[in-house]
């Protein structure tokens, strides 16, 4: 029986690559559609080796993009979150590195047209309900790729693509504070609870007796951290009122330290099971706002500017990510707005193929 084949994209976002599809070619019901991604990826295989994923979970993410029916939007970006070794799909979070190329690819796609030497993509991440401006350098109508702008955990240089995010606080749960507190304490360990962008569960590093400068192989060998990391996770999940959170990636987990870079604060960023070799988009909004926030884990750790907006500087594995955080510092303390800078790449582009059996397109 023959094949069924998928148009896509191949593209770097960030610090993260995968597959951007047009949603319209790919099936419509969920389940169809996670067992169509499953074998795209290659999910169940630790090197994914009968897919296109990387064998890593940056390197098995999934972008669908359509144009939106909401008259301020552009854009609808869904994501989906393909696991390595096991067959399961996560719609649950959204990834911001991943982000970074939905512009270009909008673009690409003949989704939207350029605008000038600049385009404006308004994008709503459809997992969590945040907007998303991103600013696209475009020239003869596609996107430029070329440019001076460096990120840690990519080499060389790129265009940037410059993303605002709005309507960030409460993403998943409704709640910056999902359990109502700055610090929790959960089987005797001190934890910061909070969701923008993302829901993460927040500690310091000297708690579970590390540093919080250690590689990310080193974090993914400490079986010991894992094992005293992951029932502490899932506590906080339920108190964060997202139910049993064990077969999730969501919420991310994070320990925090000082700086030693000349940055705002050291983390190590998990996703859950394993350590991100550099940082997620969402997950350093989050961080970024734990730092700025007094009376969570991060005070006394964290060495942030007066005023905002603030400019915070998470340092990571792989170098550091720069957050624009826009706060107002009052009782209730309220999240504006969150900015970046990234960069994306088109890798490639052609036809992904699934057995006819999985899925057998009939003009749907």
């Amino acid at each position: 029986m023959r094949q069924t084949a998928i148009p896509f994209l191949f593209m770097r976002g960030g610090t993260s690559r995968g597959p951007y599809f047009d949603r319209a070619a790919l099936p419509a019901d969920e389940a169809t559609l996670s067992e169509v991604l499953i074998h795209a990826i290659g999910a169940g295989h630790r090197y994914n080796i009968d897919g296109i994923g990387g064998g890593t979970a940056v390197t098995t993410k999934v972008a669908m993009l359509s144009r939106s029916a909401e008259p301020d939007i552009d854009i609808d970006y869904f994501f989906a979150q393909v696991a390595v070794e096991e067959r399961v799909v996560d719609y649950r979070p959204t990834c911001g590195n991943i982000l970074s190329g939905v512009g270009p690819a909008a673009l690409e796609l003949g989704l939207m047209q350029a605008t000038g030497p600049q385009t404006r993509i308004r994008i709503r991440a459809v997992n969590t309900g945040a907007r998303v401006e991103a600013v696209v350098q475009t020239s003869d109508g596609y996107p430029d790729y070329e440019g001076d702008t460096e990120i840690a955990g990519v080499p060389g240089s790129a265009a940037p693509v410059a993303l605002n995010f709005s309507d960030v606080a409460g993403s998943v749960t409704g709640q910056l504070l999902p359990t109502g507190a700055r610090r929790d304490r959960i089987d005797g360990i001190d934890v910061t609870c909070m969701d923008v962008a993302m829901p993460v569960v927040m500690a310091r590093a000297d708690a579970f007796g590390l540093s919080g400068y250690e590689d990310a192989a080193d974090l993914d060998t400490n079986l010991d951290f894992y094992t005293r990391m992951e029932p502490i996770r899932c506590a906080a999940g339920e108190r964060m009122g997202m139910g049993d959170v064990s077969g999730s990636v969501t919420p991310k987990f994070a320990i925090l330290a000082a700086p030693r870079e000349n940055g705002a604060i050291t983390a190590r960023y998990f996703m859950p099971r394993a350590c991100h070799p550099s940082m997620a988009v969402t997950g350093a909004q989050c961080i970024a706002t734990c730092a700025v926030m007094q009376g969570t884990v991060a005070d006394g750790l964290a060495q942030v500017p007066s005023g905002s907006p603030a400019a915070i500087s998470v340092e990571h594995p792989s170098g550091a990510i720069d957050v624009l955080i826009d706060y107002e510092k009052t009782d209730a303390f309220r999240v504006k707005s969150a900015g970046l800078v990234r960069t994306a790449r088109l890798l490639a582009r052609g036809e992904v193929y699934v057995p006819a059996r999985v899925w057998e397109c009939s003009g749907e």
